[in-house]
């Protein structure tokens, strides 16, 4: 009889354990998004009721001045189980085209010039921000494919991971996602190793037969110390009509660093450096460039202190330098522009923490006019306040 119970027992444990594990390889569904909006008062009093310049390149999400405007809405869906991650992300808004360069499929309500390309500051936008699929083949090595965001920069689409509001112009000139694969090897929880083969630089389909290369590398030498060095390496020129890729290349090195010096003061840096030759999907760019290239680069401190779980402050102080007009922000395709920015952010936290409330203030100062005033006069620089209001679920 003890014998009878004790087998009982057993097979009720094993099948236990066989039902646990069942139920954890059914994994995990979860649905979460957020809303954005913004007011921005310019102090130039810009005619165009606008914060992007002359040439329309100065801000990258808000763009709109002396007006409440609607930014993005992300709906994002994902199912993971321990071998598999499935991810949808769409976002609708203004803001999906200006965050989903190159990809036209599924754009609503957009308008477009007399070239074809679509005005991304008219109409509502869908576009998918990410659709890609990660298999976890071991604890260490994994696979992903697919449309994702970008493994270069400090800063990211999605308004509630970045501190800032206003996007710095490191994040405006890009890139912001790949279409590829791409493979990890974490060789610790302190250092890892992706490397990938992507399409090219922010376009849904292949300009030409040419692949790009991306690669990270993540260290963490002490804790609360984040290293990230990124970088990708592609050819950009639109194929011939022969189908042939033309001499041309793209590269950008980029290093992001973060370091959490106590629970409520962090400090982050994002420097990057970039090249260009010939011809960038079709853009009209520097005839200079057609044989030898062109740089740009630039660096952005970050501070931010927490003084509650309700109030933070953060400051962001960024150089740019495009002085060879390479990427778009510049007068024009011959003349190049550097900028300083400051921007300056508090945060009040409210709602169990699904409500950001973030009051910022940003000046940009170039060393050329790249604004006009309400009164027609040019001008080197440009202020602006504004209250961002984030909701995130």
């Amino acid at each position: 009889m003890k014998k009878a119970l004790t087998t009982a027992f057993s097979l009720l444990l094993g099948f236990s354990a066989f039902s646990q594990e069942k139920t954890e390889d059914k994994g995990k569904f979860t649905f979460s998004g957020y809303i954005d909006s913004y007011y921005m008062a310019n102090f130039n009093s810009p005619i165009s009721r606008g914060n992007t310049g002359a040439s329309g390149t100065a801000r990258a999400f808000d763009v709109r001045a002396g007006q409440f405007s609607l930014g993005l809405v992300q709906t994002k869906m994902t199912y993971s189980t321990s071998k598999l991650d499935i991810v949808g992300d769409l976002t609708f808004g203004p803001n999906a085209d200006l965050g989903n360069y190159g990809n036209v499929v599924g754009r609503v309500g957009a308008t477009y010039d007399a070239n074809g390309v679509a005005i991304p500051t008219t109409g509502t936008a869908l576009a998918i921000k990410q659709a890609y699929v990660t298999w976890k083949a071991t604890d260490k090595f994994s696979l992903t494919m697919g449309q994702f965001g970008t493994h270069i920069g400090y800063e990211v689409i999605d308004a509630p991971v970045n501190y800032h509001y206003s996007l710095s112009n490191l994040f405006n000139n890009g890139p912001f996602y790949h279409v590829g694969l791409k493979a990890q090897y974490n060789f610790s929880d302190k250092v890892y190793l992706m490397g990938g083969i992507v399409n090219n630089v922010d376009n849904l389909d292949d300009n030409n037969r040419a692949k790009g290369i991306i690669g990270q590398l993540f260290v963490s030498p002490v804790s609360g110390w984040n290293v990230y060095l990124n970088a990708i390496s592609s050819n950009e020129a639109n194929a011939d009509a022969k189908g042939l890729t033309p001499d041309a290349s793209y590269s950008l090195f980029d290093l992001t660093t973060t370091y959490q010096i106590t629970p409520k003061f962090m400090v982050g840096l994002n420097a990057a450096t970039g090249s260009q030759k010939g011809d960038y999907q079709g853009l009209t760019s520097n005839p200079k460039f057609a044989k030898n290239s062109g740089t740009w680069g630039g660096w952005a401190l970050y501070t931010n202190y927490s003084v509650s779980d309700v109030f933070s402050i953060g400051a962001r102080y960024e150089n740019f330098n495009n002085q060879d007009a390479v990427r778009g922000l510049r007068i024009d395709n011959a003349t190049g522009v550097t900028v300083n920015s400051l921007t300056v952010t508090t945060t009040f936290t409210v709602a169990d923490g699904h409500l950001l409330i973030k009051p910022e203030f940003r000046s940009d100062a170039f060393d050329k006019n790249f604004f006009v005033d309400g009164d027609g006069k040019d001008q080197k620089s440009q202020s602006t306040l504004g209250l961002a209001v984030i909701a995130k679920f």
